[in-house]
């Protein structure tokens, strides 16, 4: 039979260890107690039964601060009363919150959701594998270290801004290798860094929502740094110096006299850039593209899988000449192969900071940089943002744009137009409708 007396203070420090009293008396509050385990620390509990009739025991604390005899009982009358009067289950409520998805348990159905195929994205498509790729670095190298143990329902607006803020001072800074050889994994933050972290955050709490395990999204209505990457373009001295990197590196190193040096850079990285200039691709499509989705005849590219989906782009005779100067392979072969292997050329952002390095171009100089600065000198020269987005594979251009299979001639002629202005700005000339060689770095002959 259990003990049953006032619980007070002498009553607590009198109570042996693994026992429990139970309070009676006068002012006695019917289910509340106390119990003291093992160890010397004593919790106070009430017990009751819900509206359903099951019996429910609720530990309200451990004695000492805050909690002492009197305040105790006092919260047990409280709790009490909400199951009698609004019929609520506390033991329960207390059990949900405690096993309720953590931020770690979101990214994990998500990431898991999203290679299976049944994460869909605006276009009614699975996400790409390298958008993937992207969404998973930027959870485990800053989600997870700096929310992962928080519960859904616990983050706020104001959370997601100071987490954004950690971002961007670089709190969550790493350097490591990772599984393969020589790689290393250098995550820097920065602003650039939080306003994307940001914008994936969204999505991941967007798809939170979706699933029923949180009420609403607490990235709606954050302002978010802005991206100053997408606003960045070439200045003339930039394109000359871009010019004059692809220049120094072409050729093979400087070498002891009779013998002669190896080539400097992997040459198909180098036409790769020369590609990227002219077209104002992004990055992974240039690397990624095959011959059989070229057609030099029409000067027509027909991408099979873009950012955008399937994608139609004109090549300028420029273009042409890049890819008529590359070794000819198989249909399924890369237009730019890997240095080893049979995948996409991996070390292609280390190759492009060579070349910007060759020619004294800031670093803050991306492949990315080049695309935005092809749009813009169309921009310049007159063209619309309808012409601008079918020559780079900007999303739009409707229905019918699907069943034409090659360019016409406005679009070859504005490629062309386009082609020759970068031309100019990075050392070349273009005589007669051809384009010749690449001029050589200053100071050589």
């Amino acid at each position: 039979m259990a003990d049953k007396r006032k619980i007070g203070l002498r009553e607590i420090r009198a109570l042996p260890q693994n026992t429990e009293i139970f309070d009676a008396g006068p002012g006695a509050v019917p289910g509340f107690g106390a119990r003291r385990r093992a160890g010397a620390t004593v919790s106070y509990f009430v017990m009751f039964r819900t509206a359903e009739g099951r019996q429910r025991r609720l530990t309200i604390g451990q004695h000492g601060a805050p909690w002492t005899p009197d305040q105790a009982r006092e919260k047990a009358l409280a709790i009490l009363a909400e199951v009698k009067i609004e019929q609520r289950d506390p033991a329960a409520e207390k059990r949900e919150r405690r096993e309720a998805a953590t931020i770690a348990d979101l990214c994990e159905m998500y990431l898991a959701d999203a290679e299976a195929g049944r994460l869909l994205t605006r276009r009614g498509q699975s996400k790409k594998s390298t958008t993937l790729a992207t969404d998973r670095s930027r959870i485990s190298s800053h989600v997870l270290p700096l929310l992962g143990p928080m519960k859904l329902s616990a983050l706020t607006r104001a959370d997601v801004e100071r987490f954004m803020h950690a971002v961007a001072e670089g709190r969550s800074r790493k350097r490591e290798k990772t599984g393969k050889p020589r790689g290393l994994s250098n995550v820097r933050g920065g602003k650039g860094s939080a306003a994307r972290t940001i914008g994936m955050l969204g999505a991941l709490f967007t798809y939170a929502v979706r699933k029923g395990l949180c009420a609403s999204n607490p990235v709606t209505g954050v302002v978010r740094f802005a991206d100053s990457q997408r606003e960045r373009r070439l200045s003339d001295r930039e394109y000359a110096g871009i010019g004059a990197g692809l220049a120094a590196l072409a050729g093979p190193a400087p070498r002891a006299e009779g013998k002669e040096g190896k080539q400097q850079i992997w040459p198909p990285a180098l036409s790769a850039i020369r590609f990227l200039l002219v077209t104002g691709w992004r990055s992974g499509e240039v690397i990624g593209l095959r011959w059989s989705e070229v057609d030099l005849v029409t000067r027509t590219a027909r991408l099979a899988d873009t950012k955008t989906g399937q994608s139609m782009r004109p090549l300028s005779h420029a273009a042409c000449a890049i890819l008529n100067a590359q070794p000819r392979a198989d249909a399924g072969d890369l237009v730019f192969p890997a240095s080893r292997g049979a995948g996409v050329m991996s070390g292609f952002p280390s190759y492009f900071e060579r070349v910007c390095a060759a020619g004294g171009v800031p670093s803050d100089v991306t492949p990315h940089v080049l695309r935005h600065s092809f749009a813009s000198l169309a921009a310049d020269v007159g063209f619309s943002d309808a012409t601008i987005g079918q020559m780079i594979g900007h999303k739009g251009g409707g229905i019918t744009r699907r069943y034409i299979h090659h360019a016409d001639a406005v679009l070859l002629a504005a490629a062309d137009r386009v082609a020759e202005e970068t031309l100019t700005r990075i050392g070349k000339q273009r005589v007669e409708g051809v384009v010749v060689p690449f001029a050589s770095a200053p100071g050589t002959p």
